[in-house]
């Protein structure tokens, strides 16, 4: 293991501070841009109407809707790799 002097660590920690102090003037000079906007969270009107729509289609009659919920998982994404992969699946035994 290789051990530094007292003196080189000095100077380490010295060179370190300037390169700190170097960053943050660059940072205070340079604007931060504004954050992104938050997500939405609010469904939009044509989206439940449309989700109605189609719920009374299925029905067959009106039904009222009690919640909407967002969701971000990709469970159609799944399904439709499923579907896609099992319809390559390779056939065996019909030669």
């Amino acid at each position: 293991m290789h051990k530094k002097s007292a003196q080189a660590l000095e100077q380490e920690i010295t060179e370190l501070r300037q390169r700190i102090d170097h960053l943050e003037a660059l940072l205070a000079a340079k604007p931060v841009p504004p954050l992104a906007p938050p997500p939405q969270t609010e469904i939009a009107p044509e989206i439940v109407l449309a989700i109605s729509a189609a719920v009374a289609a299925f029905l067959g009659k009106r039904a009222t809707i009690r919640q909407i919920r967002l969701s971000d998982s990709s469970a159609w994404a799944s399904q439709g790799r499923a579907t896609i992969q099992a319809s390559h699946a390779i056939v065996r035994g019909l030669r």
